[in-house]
Parts: C-alpha cells; sequence; structure tokens
C-alpha cells in the first residue's frame, strides 16, 4: 500500500480491539502482542532477555516449584479477578512449604475474540500482584484458540522458590496434641464468586481475600514457634484442606464449631445456597498447625500482622486411626466433616 512501509502493524487497539487467531500465530502479531501488552506491562530484566526460557540466579537451599491453573468465572469479581488469583495463589503454594518464592511463569491460554481491553486490565493486575509481591513473572507463553473452545482466557502459573534446610512444613508432620489454627474468615473467596454469579447482594458486599501470604509466613517463622505444617486452604475449603493432612499425618482432629471465623455476610450467604463454609474456598488464608506449647506465641505473631488480625485456634490433633477429622457443635453435638464426594463450588480459582 502506498505510503505504508513494508511490515508496518498499526499499535494494537487496546479499547474496542479483540484477540484474533493471529494473535497465537507465533508471528508478526503475536510478537506484538506480547511487546505492547504483555512485556509492556510485566516487563523485568529476566522477561527482557527474550528467550524461550529466563536464566535466574539461584540461591543456596533446596528448590520448590509448583504449578496451577485458573479458570475462574467470572473473571473479575469483588477483591479481584483472574490476574492478581494466579500470582497469589501460586506464590502461596510455594510459601507454604516453608520456601521463599522468587520467580514466576505464566501460561496463556486466549479465546479468539477476547476483549484486548479486558486481557490488559488482567495483566495489568498481575503486573500489581507480582509487584507487591516481590516476585517477577520471568517467562511465559500465549496460546490462542478459536471462538467457543475457551472461555475468555486461562492462566497457568509456575512459581519457584527456595526453601533453607532443616525448614519442613511437610503435611505428614501433624502430631497427637498439636492445634489448628486458621489465619482469618474463612470462605470469603468462594462466596465472593458465587455471590457474584447468583446475583446476591448484601449491605456489605462479600469481597475475596486474595492476597499473597509470604510475608505473613515469614513473620511466623521468625515467631521461633514449632510448626509443624501449613496449607493454604483453597479449593475444598478448611475441611478439605484438613482431612489431606489427617490421611498424611495419620491422625485424627476435633474442630469447635464456635471457633470457626465467618463473616456474617459469609455465613448468610451459605445458608442461603445451602452451603457449609467449611468447604468454601479461600485464596488469601492458612492453616497452621503448631506444637501445643507455641499456639499461643505462634496466634499473636500472627494477629500482629495485617493478613491475620483475625487469625483463631479452631481445634486440635488427636491420635485416630481412622484419621477422621469431627467437629464439635455450637449445641454440644459431635459431627464428622467428611470429605466431599465431588467440587461443592466449580470454577472459584
Amino acid at each position: 500500500m502506498s505510503g505504508v512501509r513494508q511490515g508496518y502493524v498499526r499499535p494494537l487497539d487496546l479499547k474496542q480491539g479483540v484477540v484474533d487467531l493471529t494473535h497465537g500465530s507465533g508471528g508478526r502479531a503475536m510478537a506484538q502482542l506480547i511487546d505492547e501488552l504483555f512485556a509492556r506491562r510485566l516487563g523485568n530484566d529476566y522477561l527482557g532477555q527474550r528467550n524461550d526460557g529466563a536464566l535466574m540466579p539461584m540461591p543456596a537451599g533446596r528448590l520448590v516449584m509448583s504449578t496451577d491453573g485458573h479458570v475462574v468465572s467470572p473473571l473479575f469479581f469483588p477483591g479481584g479477578d483472574i490476574g492478581c488469583l494466579s500470582v497469589n495463589g501460586t506464590i502461596n503454594d510455594v510459601a507454604v512449604l516453608g520456601a521463599t518464592p522468587l520467580y514466576l511463569a505464566a501460561g496463556f491460554i486466549l479465546e479468539e475474540g477476547f476483549a484486548l481491553a479486558d486481557l490488559a486490565r488482567i495483566v495489568d493486575s498481575m503486573a500489581r500482584a507480582a509487584a507487591d509481591a516481590g516476585v517477577p513473572v520471568v517467562t511465559g507463553d500465549t496460546k490462542v484458540v478459536q471462538k467457543g473452545a475457551g472461555d475468555g482466557v486461562y492462566i497457568t502459573t509456575t512459581g519457584v522458590g527456595v526453601v533453607a534446610d532443616g525448614e519442613d512444613f511437610s503435611g505428614d508432620r501433624a502430631q497427637p496434641g498439636d492445634r489448628i489454627i486458621v489465619s482469618g474468615g474463612i470462605g470469603e473467596h468462594g462466596m465472593a464468586i458465587m455471590a457474584q454469579r447468583e446475583s446476591i447482594g448484601f449491605a456489605a458486599p462479600i469481597v475475596s481475600d486474595t492476597a499473597a501470604l509470604h510475608r505473613l509466613i515469614a513473620a511466623m517463622r521468625a515467631s521461633g514457634a514449632a510448626i509443624r505444617t501449613l496449607r493454604d486452604p483453597t479449593r475444598g475449603g478448611v475441611a478439605t484442606t484438613l482431612n489431606e493432612i489427617a490421611r498424611q499425618s495419620r491422625v485424627g482432629m476435633m474442630l469447635h464449631e464456635s471457633a470457626l471465623p465467618v463473616q456474617p455476610e459469609v455465613a448468610a450467604a451459605c445458608e442461603f445456597l445451602g452451603l457449609d463454609p467449611l468447604y468454601v474456598a479461600n485464596e488469601g488464608k492458612l492453616l497452621a498447625i503448631v506444637a501445643p506449647a507455641d499456639a499461643d506465641r505462634l496466634l499473636a505473631a500472627m494477629r500482629a500482622h495485617p493478613l491475620a488480625r483475625d487469625a483463631a485456634l479452631i481445634g486440635s490433633v488427636h491420635a485416630d486411626h481412622h484419621h477422621f477429622v469431627q467437629m464439635t457443635s455450637s449445641l454440644g453435638g459431635r459431627r464428622i466433616v467428611d470429605w466431599l464426594t465431588g467440587e461443592q463450588l466449580p470454577r472459584i480459582c
């Protein structure tokens, strides 16, 4: 075309443009998407190497790696979106193993026709979450599928961290007598998603608790408390996570319903939808199993941190060859807190 230099590509239209199949073709359009949208927002020295992977320095210690796929629907919800969720969730999976998170990788599956403005908003959110956490996205990949073959965007993130020799927060270390602590109100993320899906309104809206927990965990470690196990109770909630730990450690657990921290709005939404908050996902909370003599010390350290001001001791570990998780009710009864047969809330993370 006269007056247009060969190979010229117009800048991305981030207001009205959409993803198309050429953005996953490996050609000029894909390079433009990476340059103008991803690299501009996520850029750092490692990503700037422009290779198929990233070369990073490795401090002393044992390597920890975790990967997670994110298919949450809706993509945007009160308190967050799929972008910050994908960063925080993977950081937490690394951090609960006692590791210092160092690097993230991100893979995007984009659907043809997805608005570039929404994609930019998601990547901006990822960039803010990564910068706030001090954990950069150092490499990634983008694929585009035909319209109808996806649901806007799916994100897979992989996190790498390092844990010092001698630190071990594995799920098989809980012992009879240990105490069970949760870092705050449960069920907030899952119910924020469900309230949005079902158009349930409350005077005070339910907001997702999505957050990176590695600095809270660092403060917990610095307390000197004998922490046995750390977990972030995401999909399946507190109930599923404690059943996993009980099975790994070959112990039983007893919870106390009156000790569970549940926001009134979350409790109301769960009652309305017929859900149990114990099984609802969290994205900014953790469970800690701690030696009985150190429970008060750990609680104090947690409550001094802004992400755990409502931390609560919710139960204890005991010997049980059945490995049951049980709970005493506020009326004095007792029930089994069993595994779910299936997924109570699909696509909440």
